[in-house]
């Protein structure tokens, strides 16, 4: 019995190598030495000899030397080789990576080691970036997002009258996990410091426009998206919206869904009105264009302090962070500043951010 084991492990092992150099062959027109099925020796994949997809230029013969003709065509022939070489390497890469995932996707205890390799490197990027953009801590990485979106409902309190079938209000996701959700409005600083930051820390957030103070550089919030933030309403021009009719409410949530969708390409499932007032025409206008949930706040961040809607003055799983587009005309520092006193707070307190849409 341990003998048959011992070779049906061996074959499986030959038959993954197999597979590993067919699939490089097949990518790049080259092969590994494959075992044949019996053990014994026998040629590489490709009948025994491999294509590598360059040539050499013709060595002149000993004593002749090249005319200027012949040198132009050497060289040609020298650049071509070059840009196979590249090619050929670029498809080599290409093929070891999907090599490496299929073996691993094979071996259980591979795609672990691969998983962990993985995790150390993405955590010593996370170390560097922090370090790099001086923040006392290294942010903790949220977990994963849930399978299933928990049951979003309005917040005791911020109900209106006819609360039943509008978008729920509320200021924090219900979860137990020590998670925490950053939330930009506006849009009136336009910081290109603040989107390198986030990248390189791997910090998610979601920004909420008005159309009036982004419609000067679109191209800004562009980029935003572009890196994975999630954009939605704030309305057009930032109006308090109970003193409003419920036609120019709509007009003000409803023309800026459009504004959104027709420039960024996605129509908004997030409304949050300006200073977080609202009543239910709020509530029915934003409803009636599309709108699933009023996300308001439990804290608001600022460069220099926090702000607690909370009687205990303190974080709470699923909390929703507010903080604005500003810079030091209007703040006691820049966009940057506002995110290296946030998350020392956060991550002081054992908190990770995470991404907002993963829950609502």
């Amino acid at each position: 019995m341990q003998l048959v084991r011992q070779k049906d492990k061996k074959t499986a092992i030959r038959g993954r190598r197999t597979w590993v150099c067919a699939l490089l062959a097949m990518a790049v027109g080259s092969g590994c030495a494959a075992e044949p099925p019996d053990g014994g020796s026998g040629s590489g994949v490709g009948g025994g000899s491999r294509a590598t997809g360059s040539s050499s230029a013709v060595k002149p013969a000993h004593g002749q030397q090249r005319s200027k003709e012949s040198g132009e065509k050497g060289a040609g022939e020298e650049a071509g080789k070059e840009a196979r070489e590249e090619a050929g390497n670029k498809a080599r890469k290409e093929a070891g990576k999907e090599a490496r995932e299929g073996a691993e996707r094979a071996d259980p205890a591979e795609a672990l080691a691969a998983y962990a390799r993985r995790m150390k490197k993405t955590q010593a990027a996370r170390v560097a970036a922090a370090k790099r953009w001086r923040l006392k801590q290294t942010p903790l990485l949220a977990p994963a997002p849930p399978a299933r979106k928990p049951k979003i409902t309005t917040r005791k309190g911020f109900e209106v009258d006819h609360q039943k079938g509008l978008p729920p209000v509320f200021t924090t996701v219900p979860t137990k996990k020590k998670i925490v959700f950053l939330t930009i409005d506006d849009g009136a600083e336009k910081d290109p410091e603040l989107l390198r930051m986030m990248s390189e820390l791997e910090i998610p957030y979601s920004a909420f426009l008005t159309d009036y103070v982004v419609r000067d550089n679109y191209g800004y919030f562009e980029k935003m998206q572009d890196r994975g933030v999630a954009l939605h309403n704030h309305t057009l021009n930032h109006r308090y919206m109970p003193a409003l009719s419920y036609a120019k409410q709509k007009k003000e949530i409803c023309e800026q869904q459009a504004k959104i969708e027709k420039r960024f390409g996605k129509r908004p499932r997030l409304f949050r009105p300006p200073y977080g007032s609202y009543n239910e025409d709020t509530l029915r206008a934003a409803k009636s264009c599309g709108v699933k949930a009023v996300p308001l706040w439990a804290a608001e961040a600022f460069p220099d302090h926090m702000e607690w809607r909370e009687w205990d003055r303190d974080l709470h799983p699923g909390d929703i962070i507010l903080t604005h587009f500003r810079g030091k005309a209007e703040w006691k520092g820049s966009m940057a500043d506002m995110i290296r006193n946030v998350m020392k707070v956060v991550t002081a307190k054992g908190y990770a951010v995470a991404r907002l849409e993963d829950y609502v």
